[in-house]
């Protein structure tokens, strides 16, 4: 009897533990992802999404336009398009994206490719360091060009590899909402353990 309590007490410890953190992630996830605080930058980084092809997705049509915006309202800021190429992509995510913004007028010579990284931690790792050999910046100051769901991940990462990190929050495409929430909170347990 004494056995089968504790395994209960344990069960609703981890049940009652999964919650709080469950509540707190996604406070935080919320909550940066709605705040817009931004100073001045050194660069912009436009976080790659899935392509169809070499088409963007909605999720990655939403990053580009609220970029496209910032850019057209601040001629001097260099973008840096990241993202590789997946098995079902006929382009790198940064190419289709330095396609779409130069479709929008955006200057070919402001835009720099990185198209080698496979995640998000990839993204800005491969970013700041382009950025530390182009400008040799130690800590330079980055606007993340991301959906609402993922700007407090990147910024937690891209302050951990030594930016002082900004958010630039996209709406996020209706069909997606849900299950992109809940997917985050997963992948910023993993960040916080895994991505260094």
């Amino acid at each position: 009897m004494k056995t089968k309590n504790n395994l209960l007490f344990i069960i609703k410890s981890i049940i009652i533990l999964f919650l709080a953190s469950f509540i707190i992630i996604e406070g935080l996830i919320i909550v940066n992802g709605n705040v817009k605080n931004i100073d001045d930058v050194d660069y912009m980084i436009v976080l790659g999404a899935r392509l169809y092809g070499d088409v963007p997705s909605p999720a990655l049509h939403e990053r580009l336009k609220v970029a496209e915006k910032y850019l057209q309202d601040d001629t001097d800021l260099k973008v840096i398009v990241s993202g590789g190429q997946g098995p079902d992509e006929y382009i790198s995510e940064a190419e289709a994206m330095e396609k779409y913004l130069i479709n929008k007028g955006i200057d070919k010579n402001r835009i720099v490719i990185e198209d080698k990284s496979t995640s998000t931690f990839e993204n800005i790792r491969n970013s700041l360091n382009i950025i530390k050999e182009v400008d040799d910046l130690e800590n330079p100051r980055v606007l993340l060009v991301t959906n609402k769901f993922h700007v407090f991940r990147s910024k937690l990462l891209a302050n951990r590899l030594g930016a002082r990190a900004y958010g630039l929050p996209a709406e996020i495409p209706p069909t997606i909402v849900i299950p992109q929430y809940i997917r985050e909170y997963f992948a910023v347990i993993k960040s916080f353990i895994f991505d260094r």
